[in-house]
């Protein structure tokens, strides 16, 4: 299953530089762990704004919930979840990429 997420990050004021910079480092770290194992397929900035917006492959809603609550920006994010499916236009090369993993 893959999805679309735009996530919208909001910086509190109660945190200071440190907090905020160790907070994104850990966030850096755990996204590309994520990466690695194939489940975080792409992330875009978007252009003007302190949002991205991210395809996940994952076998379940419940996954992809788990693997967003645990970003350790979460509490500090606005996020929407799109289900992608396939378009009938598509070429097949397209959609290959999620069967080579």
């Amino acid at each position: 299953m893959f999805f679309m997420v735009q996530m919208y990050v909001n910086r509190p004021e109660s945190l200071d530089d440190q907090q905020w910079n160790e907070l994104r480092s850990r966030e850096m770290e755990y996204g590309q762990s994520l990466m690695k194992k194939g489940t975080f397929r792409h992330i875009w900035r978007v252009v003007g704004d302190v949002s991205n917006v991210s395809i996940f492959e994952v076998d379940s809603n419940e996954e992809l919930h788990e693997l967003l609550s645990n970003l350790p920006l979460f509490p500090y994010m606005d996020v929407k979840v799109t289900a992608l499916a396939n378009h009938p236009s598509g070429l097949p090369e397209m959609y290959d990429y999620a069967q080579r993993g």
